[in-house]
């Protein structure tokens, strides 16, 4: 660590420095400290808001044996969930543009955590229907402060691979929940995997909390724009929007909801996978819990390697053009998607193989609809701009809750897979409609 940073790693120091007296090297040696800080923090944190929200999936078959209930009434508490979190991103977005980071995330995390660990105890349906959308609403306090500490510690040329490295964090957290949940539940029983999560979780909002720090500027150090040579120094204003020009900036440019109809569709196909896998894994293509774990996985742990790949090609390859790969991306996805539901019950192998496809292609694509939609609006209004895609696309996760379900239970799984390929297809068309737009600041670059 260096010197004149530790007098700023105590738990409850503040954020703001009023002066910047860094010679250019110490400069540099503090900004590559903290840039590392902030980025593994930010995907230890993301990955914990994962252990107690995805915790609820591996339940699922427990709830439906030992309480009872239908696919269509654990789809309505997902599709509850999903809108309240859809809503409270939008909210959160807004609030976090004009908020500190790492109080806001902190905060959700611990509250998420404290709600996951009752959750344990309910049995009622309309106890998890209340306390999981209710832990929805903490879960949205994720996603914006990360938007924000990504869009001031990293800058355009680089973000898109920066976002994919903290976005593995999804991944990473979904895979340790998928292969330790049935361990847990076989050894204690399902309520477990309720608890485990809940006591870990808020013990590592604390943490959390002793490692962020807002931005650049309240260490005393330069904007990033500046620090990369972007702009100068002197042409960069440090105010902040008021609420209303958020709004304005975000709300009223096509391109972001260009983005916001694309992320819908990848929501609907994601969270198809997300939330459904163990059991369409079990009933329709014959896989053991355990084993349909493991698959989720797979997909979880190739979703890292796809968004980094996918940020790499937008930011070295199509510079900084995001709708471009995530074009490419959402087209292939559809077409893993068709092979999954056509792969024999028999062949395993083709359900890993399929698993592994559609995860390393749909995390691409949620990545940059983020990325993309922080570069048209601004690192200022970077939050409510990546908050409001989030609403959108987890209005595509109301969808494949309560949807999938209805369909499932009326219609089979194969009307259900033939309708997500769509949605891919549906997806690829709006990351077309920015195939040539980026961040202006490349531009004034250039």
């Amino acid at each position: 660590m260096l010197p004149s940073d530790i007098a700023q790693t105590s738990l409850f120091s503040s954020d703001r420095l009023t002066t910047n007296t860094r010679s250019p090297h110490a400069e540099g040696r503090s900004y590559s400290y903290w840039r590392h800080r902030i980025l593994f923090s930010i995907i230890a944190g993301y990955a914990a808001f994962y252990l107690v929200r995805q915790n609820f999936t591996m339940a699922i078959p427990y709830l439906q044996s030992e309480l009872g209930y239908t696919k269509a009434e654990i789809g309505m508490i997902f599709s509850s969930g999903a809108v309240i979190y859809g809503l409270g991103k939008g909210l959160a977005g807004l609030l976090g543009d004009r908020s500190n980071a790492r109080y806001l995330m902190s905060a959700g995390l611990f509250c998420s955590a404290i709600i996951s660990f009752f959750l344990g105890f309910s049995t009622s349906w309309w106890m998890l229907l209340v306390l999981y959308t209710l832990n929805m609403s903490f879960q949205s306090l994720g996603w914006p402060p990360c938007a924000r500490l990504l869009t001031h510690w990293f800058s355009p040329k680089e973000i898109a691979t920066k976002w994919a490295m903290w976005n593995s964090s999804q991944q990473i957290g979904a895979a340790i929940v998928m292969i330790v949940s049935p361990y847990i539940m076989a050894s204690y029983g399902w309520r477990f995997v309720f608890f485990v999560p809940g006591v870990f979780c808020a013990f590592f909002a604390l943490f959390l909390l002793n490692r962020l720090r807002d931005t650049p500027e309240s260490l005393g150090l330069p904007a990033i724009e500046a620090h990369h040579g972007l702009v100068e120094a002197h042409e960069i204003d440090d105010s902040k929007l008021t609420t209303k020009e958020i709004f304005q900036q975000v709300v009223g440019n096509k391109l972001v909801w260009y983005m916001c109809f694309a992320n819908f569709f990848v929501y609907i196909v994601r969270m198809f996978v997300f939330t459904w896998a163990p059991t369409f894994l079990s009933e329709f293509k014959g896989s053991s819990l355990k084993l349909a774990g493991w698959q989720t996985a797979m997909f979880d742990l190739t979703g890292i390697f796809g968004g980094i790949i996918a940020g790499y090609l937008s930011d070295k390859v199509f510079e900084g053009r995001r709708g471009r790969v995530g074009f490419l991306f959402m087209l292939a996805l559809s077409v893993s998607v068709l092979f999954l539901w056509k792969a024999p019950v028999d062949q395993k192998w083709q359900h890993f193989l399929g698993m592994m496809l559609i995860g390393f292609l749909v995390t691409g694509p949620q990545i940059l609809v983020g990325v993309a939609a922080a570069d048209f609006a601004s690192k200022k209004a970077a939050g409510a701009a990546s908050g409001l895609t989030g609403t959108v696309g987890y209005l595509g996760t109301a969808v494949a809750g309560v949807g999938v379900g209805l369909i499932v239970d009326n219609s089979g799984w194969d009307v259900a897979f033939a309708a997500v390929a769509i949605c891919a297809i549906l997806s690829a068309f709006f990351f077309a409609l920015t195939w040539n737009h980026r961040a202006k600041v490349l531009d004034k670059k250039n």
